[in-house]
């Protein structure tokens, strides 16, 4: 694949440090001193996941569904690895699979190179609803995670906060779920899947059902989010603008039976601004993403698709 780098005049941003990669936050003064322990976290940003040769087939009334055929895969650590392809190609199935809730019927999953054999406990997993408690404040859906984990209650309340107010929410810690609008849910979904500091965090879709506008700025918080702790992300989409921006790389899958069909290195500096989305360059991998799906069918443009 062809490789694309930036104009040198084109996004001059600076190289962060630590200290400065939550940019997209700062500028909105959700930063804080106090904020350290979100970097929390190993240097290395989390376990390494590969999949080997992996198919899975789900048993129904009307016969067996194949829903992955194959697929090969590694996950590197400190990746943000988007799982991108049309509905019912087995990315949810993908990080089902990932998290160990689920057994493949073939192939193996492996955390550096050990097989995943039980559901994952060192993982943060984010869905597309935010399943919140709704008899619970959002603070106590956050600290939900550290009851159930046992950590200091004090400690807890404390990560629990700065998490809140990291994507915008100081002020609304004591509201109730129906209290919130939907980003505002999922924001506290977020907080809750990182309260333990996980090393590797799974996101199904978990910004579909959310307005255009709200979508975008979640994006951004979650790239900065990301940007501070480095951990491993896994996120599952259908939004190709959605995967190039977040992403190191994306992996394209095809129709069902889900296969590999490519994947493409996004070769983009960060931090990314939402104005990189009309560059050369991201247009260059949003176009070559959708000719992908327009060649396989996934994506149809002739009248006579409409008509059928």
């Amino acid at each position: 694949m062809t490789s694309f780098r930036p104009a040198a005049n084109l996004f001059r941003l600076n190289r962060h440090d630590a200290n400065s990669a939550g940019v997209a936050l700062s500028s909105r003064g959700l930063i804080t001193e106090a904020q350290a322990t979100l970097r929390g976290g190993s240097e290395e940003g989390g376990a390494c996941l590969q999949f080997h040769e992996v198919s899975k087939t789900f048993a129904t009334r009307d016969g067996p569904v194949h829903a992955l055929d194959a697929i090969s895969f590694e996950s590197q650590a400190g990746e943000f690895l988007s799982i991108l392809g049309p509905s019912g190609c087995g990315k949810s199935t993908v990080m089902l699979l990932a998290a160990g809730l689920i057994a493949p019927s073939r192939g193996r999953v492996t955390v550096d190179k050990r097989a995943i054999t039980k559901p994952r406990t060192d993982i943060g997993i984010v869905f597309q609803s935010p399943v919140l408690l709704e008899w619970r404040t959002a603070i106590a859906n956050v600290k939900l995670q550290a009851e159930a984990r046992k950590m200091d209650a004090p400690t807890a309340d404390i990560r629990a906060r700065e998490l809140l107010h990291a994507v915008g929410l100081k002020g609304f810690e004591q509201k109730y779920p129906n209290e919130l609008s939907g980003g505002m849910r999922q924001r506290v979904s977020i907080c809750r899947a990182l309260m333990h500091q996980p090393e590797y965090l799974l996101m199904d879709e978990p910004f579909s059902a959310l307005d255009s506008l709200t979508r975008d700025q979640l994006v951004i918080d979650l790239q900065a989010l990301w940007l501070l702790r480095k951990m491993s992300v896994l996120f599952i989409t259908h939004n190709i603008s959605e995967a190039v921006f977040l992403s190191d790389r994306v992996v394209v899958m095809s129709p069902p039976p889900g296969r590999i069909d490519r994947i493409f290195n996004i070769d983009l500096p960060r931090p990314r601004r939402l104005a990189m989305r009309a560059a050369p360059e991201f247009l260059e991998y949003s176009g070559q993403i959708m000719d992908l799906f327009l060649a396989r069918g996934v994506l149809r443009e002739s009248s006579q698709s409409v008509a059928q």
